[in-house]
């Protein structure tokens, strides 16, 4: 086991929606074992089909169906890409365990700040690689996952510095065709893309608009701008090694978003899915607090949409 420079790998992705869908789907495309681990109508979808990947940057292809929602069939895998939902980690982290070889790698692929100190927490910091993306990305139907926008990735270790498994898994996603680049600063970086989204995310699910009119009204350009450069005054606070580009990098991100997209959580608030808000604004607020930071534009945000998070929890619950 362990990830080399040239070999074929195995890979599991748990969560198998917008991001682990499309990143995984191009490495089984790439020839590696991957096996999804999913659940209800979209595994059975699937297994039955495969999955389909529909994407803007790299087209329409469907790889082989190996999926499963019970990780104690899998055994050890090389990668093991961690995508779901921040409300599902309680849940998923121990779905992780059974993967774990001597030399696994755990890459979170997620949205926040704090998944790779949770996964930490379970399978041990040695294993784990933290990263972002930078796409829209969801389920469209059963099987069949759509990729928008940049279609990004970013990874690196959780502290500052580069590996050579780093250095392997970078060649590896590659030469499978991801747009991915490998960090040195890595956490510096995390806190750059939970500062953008979670000003901009929230902004949006708040607005309830598209990326292009928010950003070109000067008034709820500057409440973006507010809540990111506070989410960033937060990271300071608690030593992390913020970039001085931080503020720069999140509002180029902003205009370069497409403009009549929406935050993945604008559109779950609009669905009545259940909503990230507790693992994004939920969390500056609780850190910020914990800190005796002020965070005036994300307490305001937060103390909008927590009714509405609040309702569509609770309905999701009924549903269930």
């Amino acid at each position: 086991m362990g990830i080399g420079a040239s070999e074929e790998m195995k890979v599991a992705v748990i969560g198998a929606g917008g991001v682990g869908g499309y990143f995984g789907g191009l490495l089984a495309r790439a020839g590696h074992e991957v096996t999804f681990v999913a659940r209800g109508l979209h595994l059975r979808a699937i297994k039955d089909n495969g999955l389909r990947i529909e994407s803007q940057l790299d087209g329409t292809f469907t790889v082989p169906g190996t999926a499963t929602n019970n990780t104690a069939t899998v055994g050890e895998q090389d990668l093991v890409i961690f995508t779901v939902k921040m409300y599902h980690n309680s849940d998923a982290v121990s779905a992780v365990l059974p993967l774990i070889g001597s030399e696994t790698v755990v890459l979170t692929l997620q949205n926040g700040i704090e998944n790779g100190e949770i996964l930490a927490e379970t399978v041990g910091e040695d294993h784990v690689m933290i990263g972002s993306a930078y796409m829209e990305g969801r389920i469209s139907e059963p099987g069949v996952v759509t990729q928008g926008g940049p279609g990004i990735a970013a990874f690196g270790e959780m502290n500052v510095g580069i590996s050579r498994r780093g250095e392997n898994l970078l060649q590896r996603f590659q030469e499978a065709g991801w747009r991915v680049n490998l960090h040195e600063n890595m956490p510096g970086m995390l806190w750059k893309k939970f500062a953008y989204i979670a000003g901009s995310a929230a902004v949006c699910a708040a607005a309830n608009c598209v990326y292009e009119e928010m950003r070109t009204k000067p008034e709820t350009r500057q409440l973006i701008r507010d809540a990111i450069e506070e989410v960033l005054a937060v990271g300071k606070a608690r030593g992390a090694p913020v970039m001085a580009d931080s503020l720069a990098w999140a509002m180029d991100s902003l205009d370069r978003f497409p403009g009549q997209g929406r935050a993945s959580m604008a559109k779950d608030f609009t669905d009545q899915r259940p909503v990230e808000l507790e693992g994004l604004t939920g969390t500056v607020v609780r850190m910020a607090r914990e800190l005796e930071i002020p965070t005036p534009a994300n307490d305001f945000l937060y103390a909008i949409l927590k009714p509405a998070a609040v309702r569509i929890e609770a309905l999701n619950k009924a549903g269930a």
